[in-house]
């Protein structure tokens, strides 16, 4: 029976090498945001008062974290899913390619915030422009990634798939693809969280919408309800962590295998 040895064992969550810089960090935070707090009440509220606001209304809190997550979660299914398609025939096609990345870049350095409103236009003021939103904020990364991902197959490896006469979509599939997983989720643990922000950027934006915590950031900070702003900040950082999360497991699930996996502990 083998014995992992001591460069490659993971501490664990529990230990306070893992735990305690970071309870460290958030203790100095959380004085300096006190001290702050306390000389200058209108511009940051109590961290009492927000954690109030939490606890006073959570059904509130719970209602707009369900919309912005189910537009974060549907936008970034729809552009990963797109750029994995793309990124798939790019890697197979190279005309493709040539054709698709010149316009996949400029999509990406175009402001989306600039493109909000026609899209409220064109598709209402419903959850579609703020799902396209989102979409086109994960796209980019992942097409990146994947794209990456599928052609740094090892050359060795690939002149023994050819040697062995496999097809393209064999080498595809058998080879190709599980080499890019590496890739693929390094990028979602970029979009996911990024989704989020997508999500409350297309709020801000989209006139007349009616939920979301990005609506409930602007109209609170409209009418300086500091501690209702700062209570949903509070709620979209922990969606975020969570779906850092969920992700890092997922990798850690999937990847055990790769050398990222495999890096000694400190």
């Amino acid at each position: 029976m083998s014995r992992s040895t001591p460069g490659t064992r993971r501490r664990s969550p529990l230990h306070p090498v893992v735990w305690l810089p970071t309870t460290v960090l958030l203790v100095v935070l959380g004085f300096a945001w006190s001290a702050v707090a306390e000389e200058h009440p209108y511009i940051l509220p109590t961290l009492s008062e927000v954690g109030g606001t939490l606890v006073s209304d959570p059904l509130l809190f719970l209602g707009n974290a369900w919309a912005t997550l189910r537009i974060a979660l549907v936008g970034a299914v729809f552009g990963a899913g797109t750029a994995f398609v793309l990124a798939l025939l790019m890697s197979e096609i190279p005309v493709v390619r040539r054709a698709l990345m010149p316009l996949a870049v400029v999509l990406n350095v175009t402001p989306v915030v600039a493109i909000t409103p026609a899209l409220v236009v064109a598709f209402g003021f419903g959850m579609t422009p703020k799902v396209v939103v989102t979409a086109i904020i994960t796209f980019f990364p992942v097409l990146i990634n994947v794209t990456t991902g599928l052609r740094s197959v090892p050359v060795p490896v690939l002149h023994v798939f050819r040697t062995l006469h496999a097809s393209r979509l064999e080498v595809l599939f058998r080879l190709r693809i599980p080499s890019s997983l590496p890739y693929t989720l390094a990028a979602l643990r970029v979009v996911l969280p990024l989704s989020v922000v997508g999500a409350v950027v297309a709020e801000f934006v989209a006139a007349g919408s009616s939920g979301g915590l990005g609506t409930m950031i602007r109209n609170s900070a409209a009418t300086a309800r500091l501690d209702y702003v700062y209570a949903a900040i509070t709620c979209l950082a922990a969606m975020g962590v969570l779906m850092l999360a969920l992700v890092t497991a997922v990798e850690r699930r999937l990847l055990f295998w790769h050398d990222s996996q495999q890096q000694p502990a400190t």
